[in-house]
């Protein structure tokens, strides 16, 4: 098993400790090392990258649901519906 730290380099560094084994951690490295970054590095910025892929919409996606009229209908209907406590958790 591997241990990488990682350090935030500014004012308010931070660090985290992630534990692999051996395989990811030769992964990860051989990756960093292709993109000639550190370890910690990499991992930042691969982190970074998949953060922003899956959190935020490129401007085209947000034009897209913008201009999809029905489904901002049924969006606001159903943040009402929530609102008024409309809806069931199904587990």
């Amino acid at each position: 098993m591997n241990t990488i730290d990682i350090t935030e380099v500014s004012a308010m560094a931070k660090t985290v400790t992630v534990r692999v084994d051996d395989k990811t951690y030769r992964r990860i490295k051989s990756a960093a090392d292709s993109e000639r970054r550190t370890i910690s590095n990499f991992i930042e910025y691969a982190t970074m990258a998949c953060v922003e892929s899956s959190t935020f919409v490129d401007d085209q996606e947000m034009k897209d649901i913008t201009g999809d009229k029905e489904l901002l209908k049924n969006l606001k209907k159903s943040m009402d519906d929530i609102k008024r406590g409309n809806y069931r958790i199904v587990k």
